[in-house]
């Protein structure tokens, strides 16, 4: 089954409805399977005297609240049908992460059938309930959690009625950019061995091999950030992937999955061929008349390999030759 890439668009669309459909087409452009903007009202998700994270301070006018720069973000409620439409007119697969109840029913309103929890509502219990009770396929992220807290969200989830096939729980670091030090990519194994479950990965850093990484190891999902440019005012830009870079990630991801192939080890079609090449026989080492008994001076190993194997070598010593030969002649 092919890994499921996400173009995280997130906020980066500044808040403007041209900048998102945009962010669509590079989406398709790259070869992704969905792209993901996020939906909220700022007066649901963060109270007026909430601090800002020191990258959003970074990133951000550092005057401006919290509040105020999710404000600007928000994408009204025609703009997602707007910005849905236009997905299904290209091909893609339109997703966005609710932050609250309300954004929870108006995306189930629109139809979705796949619901990203974001990190930072994983041990929000009454929003875990509220997603469960809608029997969808989940993507869990697990960004700042420990197992625990994971099993936790698993739990309600499942105990609302969501199957546990139907969810993929993504190993990720809530940082932006995630520190190479602090990606700790071996706990999505956790995750798979100690749940049970589908396993996947969201991306906060820069660069692209932790991705190609985490397709190697096993993920059956890939989100990344990604933006028009990294030098836009933003809070995520600068951890975003530019265009290039997201369609360089999606053919490295997609070649990996190539080369990772089946379980079975067994030649390949491609390297059979070569397979009387570079393989050896056994062969005289001088003439031999018929009769003559074979051993180790008469006989040796040379390629090619399209006479009798050297792992019948043992049986050969000591048989009379059946018939005359001459200098790397095959047995």
């Amino acid at each position: 089954m092919s890994v499921f890439i996400i173009a995280e668009a997130g906020v980066n669309h500044n808040g403007s409805l041209k900048i998102a459909k945009k962010l669509i087409d590079i989406a398709v452009e790259s070869g992704v399977d969905a792209v993901k903007f996020q939906t909220f009202k700022a007066e649901n998700l963060v109270a007026k005297t909430a601090e800002k994270a020191d990258y959003q301070i970074k990133n951000t006018d550092a005057s401006e609240s919290q509040f105020d720069m999710l404000k600007k973000l928000e994408l009204d409620a025609s703009s997602h049908r707007e910005l849905l439409n236009y997905c299904n007119e290209k091909g893609i697969i339109f997703l966005s992460s609710p932050f609250d109840h309300e954004s929870i029913d108006f995306l189930n309103d629109l139809g979705l059938q796949i619901f990203k929890i974001p990190s930072g509502e994983i041990t929000n219990l009454p929003f875990l309930k509220h997603i469960g009770s809608l029997s969808k396929k989940v993507i869990l992220s697990t960004g700042m959690s420990n197992i625990q807290e994971v099993k936790d969200a698993l739990a309600i989830l499942i105990n609302k009625g969501t199957l546990k096939e139907n969810i993929t729980v993504l190993h990720t670091n809530t940082m932006y950019p995630t520190p190479l030090e602090d990606v700790n990519l071996n706990a999505m194994l956790t995750i798979q061995k100690e749940c049970e479950v589908a396993i996947g990965y969201s991306d906060h850093t820069l660069g692209i091999e932790v991705d190609i990484a985490a397709v190697a190891m096993g993920a059956s999902i890939i989100e990344k950030h990604f933006t028009l440019d990294k030098k836009m005012d933003g809070p995520d830009h600068k951890a975003s992937l530019e265009p290039s870079e997201l369609k360089a990630m999606v053919l490295c991801i997609r070649n990996v999955e190539k080369a990772l192939g089946s379980y079975d080890k067994k030649p390949s079609p491609s390297e059979r061929a070569n397979m009387g090449i570079a393989r050896k026989s056994i062969v005289s080492n001088q003439a031999i008349k018929k009769g003559d008994i074979l051993t180790e001076k008469n006989i040796t190993i040379k390629r090619p390999g399209t006479g009798i194997t050297p792992m019948a070598w043992d049986r050969i010593i000591g048989t009379a030759a059946t018939k005359d030969y001459q200098m790397d002649d095959f047995i």
